[in-house]
């Protein structure tokens, strides 16, 4: 596949470690994030290379862009462009995708548009913004490793109409993140293989801002818009501010159809999502990421007793219907009951092999289920994998019960499971090393419960650990499958023409050896809607370029086509990416220039 043939010319500076290095010294401290004002036709220097980053108690190496993780906010006015030179002094050849922009095809940042950047080497970007609010930018090659050590860094692009959005007193650009450290260090990466191609990797410390727990302040009825981007490998964000009102005003591209208040804002692997919060009464109010069974506590605010000027509380009350979706949702109505174009549906194979000897066939998410070699489990839809037949079992929920026989546990009842899988599923719990908050049960009450209880199709943690960490392209293969023609991944030949309106019908498979969600991202040949989430229409549009499609969900999205070249679309968790979940696409332009 092309995408991986471009991984090999670097293999061969990292062949005598098989992994990429981890050594701090010497290395300078990462700095703060910059906000970088830039005007039309101006030139901005991004500069990778590595720094030393202290998160919690460790201090390890990561790779950033112009010496910070983030990597500084580009701040431009809507119709400019800029030219960005990159110099890679990074591990490995890279690209730099403007992600969400719809800007020239050649300067998209991907293997399909340009050659790589060669550690040593730079590249000019020519970067149009057409669109307001907030972008940002990332690796386009292993995405899985260069993502996780801290390459990505925000656009906000300021509206050319003044009232564009609601007045507030302040803006905040936040990324949600998370990173895996163990033993002191980023965990470690193979540069010739995706590791965690299963699930995705998922981190052991939330970062917001590049920080572990930030604390900002504020004033007492401050109205504050928070400009959210999800720069996670694979985990979804369920983002509160308990006690302070949230006002969803505008997503990935641009402003809501009509304002709403809302409790939380989802967030998937680069979706953004723009909501003004009013600050209240002075106090502390927490920053929070809720899952079915935990409340991580992300960061705070402090809210001080002196009140913000002007008072803008009445102003945050009205809902405004913002005009230029009227017509719009004319137009797109047509389409909501329309056949679709094109229909993509997302599955997987999975060939973990079977070891030696006496095997059991377990869920590695639930692995009090065991069942013959066919058999997928029952709770979450994935194929059983063979493992070693148990020499001890134990209870999942009391894992202070341990036993030589499968019997059942005396205190709940439940039948007893191999120890090694309750060991592996707990793991995930190590979180509260790093400062965050959980509530509710304790390990085995929930271990895994958020797949059993109507969590809406969500994996929110990894249940399976050691299996996932194992799993590569070689033995997990990821796949976008083109219902229509039968191919897959860069098998698919998509043809459109600028100024097409293409429905696709997203589909998320139960039949499949891991069902789970996908953040479905398309590059910038437009932008699209959500029409319908299995079959039940969107209330309220808003123009994206990446939709959550949950486990056994149908979406429905609207592609606007707008730009010509050689596009990609592709799940944009990163080590599924990797593992060849994308294909490329062509539009045509209206006419021969």
């Amino acid at each position: 596949m092309e995408h991986h043939e471009h991984r090999d010319h670097h293999h061969h500076a990292a062949e005598a470690t098989a992994r990429f290095p981890t050594d701090t010294a010497g290395l300078p401290e990462a700095a703060p994030t910059q906000v970088v004002e830039l005007a039309d036709g101006d030139t901005f220097e991004l500069r990778i290379a590595p720094v030393a980053k202290r998160i919690g108690d460790d201090t390890v190496r990561m790779i950033a862009y112009n010496g910070s993780v983030p990597g500084p906010t580009l701040r431009v006015r809507q119709g400019s462009e800029l030219v960005v030179d990159v110099v890679n002094e990074g591990d490995l050849e890279t690209t730099v995708h403007w992600h969400g922009l719809r800007l020239e095809n050649r300067y998209d940042g991907t293997h399909e548009t340009q050659a790589p950047i060669p550690v040593g080497g730079r590249f000019s970007y020519r970067i149009s913004f057409p669109d307001p609010g907030a972008y940002w930018y990332h690796p386009h090659i292993r995405e899985d490793y260069g993502q996780e050590l801290g390459q990505y860094g925000n656009i906000l692009v300021d509206a050319a109409e003044s009232d564009y959005w609601p007045r507030v007193h302040r803006e905040l650009l936040l990324t949600l993140d998370d990173v895996f450290i163990e033993g002191g260090e980023i965990a470690p990466f193979s540069p010739d293989e995706t590791t965690f191609a299963a699930m995705g990797r998922y981190g052991n410390v939330m970062l917001v801002a590049g920080e572990t727990a930030p604390s900002f302040a504020a004033r007492r009825n401050e109205v504050v818009r928070l400009y959210l981007t999800n720069t996670a490998n694979t985990r979804v964000f369920n983002v509160a501010l308990p006690g302070a009102p949230m006002k969803l005003v505008g997503g990935d591209s641009g402003r809501v159809e009509r304002e709403e208040i809302v409790e939380s804002v989802v967030l998937a692997p680069s979706e953004r999502v723009v909501v003004d919060v009013l600050f209240g009464e002075p106090g502390q109010t927490s920053l929070e990421h809720r899952t079915p069974n935990h409340t991580y506590t992300l960061g705070t605010f402090d809210v001080a007793t002196e009140p913000a000027t002007p008072p803008l509380a009445d102003e945050f009350a009205v809902l405004r219907a913002n005009p230029e979706w009227v017509a719009e949702r004319q137009r797109l109505e047509a389409c909501v009951d329309a056949a679709p174009d094109k229909t993509v549906a997302f599955v997987a194979e999975m060939d973990m092999g079977a070891p030696e000897g006496d095997v059991v066939y377990v869920c590695p998410m639930h692995p009090e289920v065991v069942g013959d070699e066919s058999e997928r489990c029952p709770k979450c839809g994935m194929k059983l994998v063979a493992v070693a037949a148990p020499v001890t079992y134990m209870c999942p929920m009391h894992p202070e019960i341990v036993s030589e026989q499968p019997d059942r546990c005396p205190t709940c009842g439940m039948k007893l499971v191999d120890a090694s899988l309750v060991t592996t599923s707990s793991h995930k719990h190590e979180h509260d090393d790093h400062g965050h908050e959980h509530h509710g049960g304790g390990h085995g009450e929930d271990a895994h419960a958020h797949h059993d209880d109507g969590a809406a199709g969500i994996e929110w943690e990894d249940d399976m650990l050691e299996l996932n960490r194992r799993t590569t392209p070689e033995n997990m293969r990821w796949m976008l499958v083109d219902r229509d023609t039968g191919a897959a991944n860069h098998g698919i030949a998509w043809q459109f023409t600028v100024g097409d309106r293409v429905k696709v019908r997203l589909v998320n498979e139960m039949d499949s050896d891991h069902p789970m969600h996908h953040p479905f991202h398309v590059h910038g040949a437009g932008r699209f809607v959500v029409l319908a989430r299995d079959g039940v229409p969107e209330t309220n549009y808003v123009w994206k370029d990446t939709v959550l499609v949950r486990t056994g969900e149908t979406v429905d999205i609207l592609l606007d086509v707008t730009n010509p070249g050689r596009w990609m679309a592709h799940c944009h968790i990163a080590e599924h990416h990797e593992s060849g979940m994308m294909f490329g696409f062509d539009v045509e332009p209206l006419s021969a220039e």
